[in-house]
């Protein structure tokens, strides 16, 4: 991705900083190295602080998302040894909760997370996701989506083996599949409980009154959908409906995939493979209206004294006691930034005077391709 130099203020100027990083065999070795990156930016040595609840489930107020800790929006392949070190350290300075999915990879995420974690395995809470037509043994997507019982258990069976664990703590169903009700979903799901191993489980992007249906069958913890200061869909009706019920909420893309740290701005193009290149809120045409939130991201930090990407997370924290965000990334630095969001505090004033001057700024163009729209807000099929 080609960008403007001096477009992200601090936050690319701390990747510099970052390269020094090399891959270090110990995790308490990493965090030491991680903590001469933070200096100068206000979160030298920073750890997580505050845990938070999703249901009856307790994970730190900000996790980690490990989606791209097998290749990045540009395509490009991380250093594995690197990307332990990142999962290593964040769990060293508090985070508890880990994300991943058997789509992403396919299945090689699954594996650096189950490595990654081993050491601490039964300290931290394991998420991830079902839904897709994959082959379990081999990882080939075979098209579309399968969340049939019989594969939904062959899924688990093969990301307890990646994993490295003898149960997921918080089970996702990725999309909803338009072939199958709920209610036989949360059947395999429930069954999957009652033999230890699943914990928990949740829907990601659903329709609401397919949570609902979810909730009567099996006690769904959490509902992970796209939220942010870029993409405010779940406050029309899925945020309160999860307070309704009982049920947490986790933002994915709580970044506005980098969107909202500064990595972007009107002179960005994005290279082939960059999947922001698909999404037309990315679009030159839509660029300079959308960057307003930047701009006000960026006065806030001044009034905080933090980056953009920690008042965008601490916004979040700020909407819902039961929110948790998980933002992901393939960079020490961002991770330490990230978790830095924690500190930030903001007065009911405060709050009440963002969130107005958020809601004034009107988002142009959509979040995704329409294909990939159209699964979301999808509504299961009656049970017969």
């Amino acid at each position: 991705m080609a960008e403007k130099p001096g477009s992200e203020m601090a936050r690319r100027g701390f990747l510099l900083a970052a390269g020094a990083l090399a891959a270090a065999p110990l995790a308490s070795q990493a965090a030491a190295q991680a903590g001469e990156v933070g200096k100068g930016f206000g979160f030298a040595g920073a750890s997580l602080t505050g845990r938070r609840k999703l249901g009856k489930l307790e994970v730190s107020s900000i996790g980690l998302g490990v989606q791209n800790m097998s290749r990045t929006y540009q395509t490009t392949v991380p250093g594995r040894p690197e990307m332990f070190n990142i999962i290593r350290t964040a769990y060293d300075r508090g985070v508890t909760f880990f994300d991943a999915a058997e789509a992403y990879g396919p299945h090689e995420v699954e594996r650096i997370l189950g490595e990654g974690v081993a050491p601490f395995r039964n300290k931290v809470v394991i998420t991830s996701k079902f839904g897709w037509n994959i082959d379990p043994e081999t990882g080939q997507h075979l098209g579309g989506l399968n969340s049939r019982p019989a594969h939904i258990k062959l899924a688990v069976e093969g990301m307890l083996k990646r994993l490295r664990t003898d149960r997921i703590d918080l089970l996702y169903q990725h999309r909803v599949d338009p072939t199958v009700p709920i209610e036989d979903v949360a059947g395999a799901v429930g069954d999957l409980m009652k033999e230890g191993k699943v914990l928990h489980w949740g829907l990601s992007e659903m329709g609401p009154n397919t949570l609902r249906r979810a909730h009567a069958t099996v006690p769904v913890t959490a509902v992970q959908n796209e939220y942010s200061m870029l993409w405010r869909g779940p406050e029309e009706g899925i945020i309160a409906l999860c307070e309704e019920l009982g049920i947490g909420f986790v933002p994915w893309s709580p970044l506005g995939v980098g969107f909202l740290a500064g990595a972007i701005d009107v002179a960005t193009r994005f290279a082939p493979g960059d999947i922001r290149g698909a999404e037309s809120r990315f679009a030159p045409e839509n660029l300079p209206d959308n960057l307003a939130l930047v701009t006000l991201l960026r006065d806030w930090a001044t009034r905080k004294r933090a980056t953009p990407a920690q008042i965008a997370l601490a916004w979040l924290l700020a909407q819902k006691p039961w929110i948790v965000p998980i933002p992901g990334t393939t960079q020490m630095a961002h991770m330490l930034e990230n978790i830095g969001a924690s500190r930030v505090r903001f007065s009911p004033d405060d709050i009440a005077e963002l969130n107005q001057e958020v809601a004034a700024i009107e988002v142009r163009g959509a979040r995704l391709p329409d294909a990939v729209l159209a699964l979301s807000g999808v509504e299961a099929p009656p049970k017969p």
